[in-house]
């Protein structure tokens, strides 16, 4: 099968995109989280061991380019993952990487 390279061009962009948002740590450790379901950010606090400031940020870019949406309830404010492409990206690392090691499909 070839490549087409000029489709390619049309999507590396974004795929540069998706990649930079991922490629921080507490962003990442976030959106394993949230593959498991919503959350609120107390919750994915005391989960990824990150203090509130810290995780307002993560969730503020998260926010702004449109990958989790959220949900307030009370005085709570839920997160959740919002853009489909994130989400299979997200379950492929979660089954390989973040999944509890007796769930993990990691091959050997």
């Amino acid at each position: 099968m070839k490549l087409d390279i000029a489709q390619m061009e049309e999507t590396a962009d974004e795929v540069s995109s998706y990649m930079k948002l991922l490629s921080a740590p507490g962003r990442l450790m976030v959106l394993c989280q949230l593959v498991e379901g919503e959350m609120s950010s107390g919750e994915l606090c005391a989960a990824v061991g990150m203090k509130p400031p810290a995780m307002s940020q993560q969730l503020a870019i998260l926010r702004r380019e449109g990958i989790v949406r959220t949900r307030r309830d009370g005085q709570s404010i839920f997160y959740a993952i919002a853009d489909p492409n994130i989400m299979k990206i997200m379950m492929f690392l979660y089954d390989t990487f973040c999944a509890p090691k007796n769930n993990q499909n990691r091959r050997s």
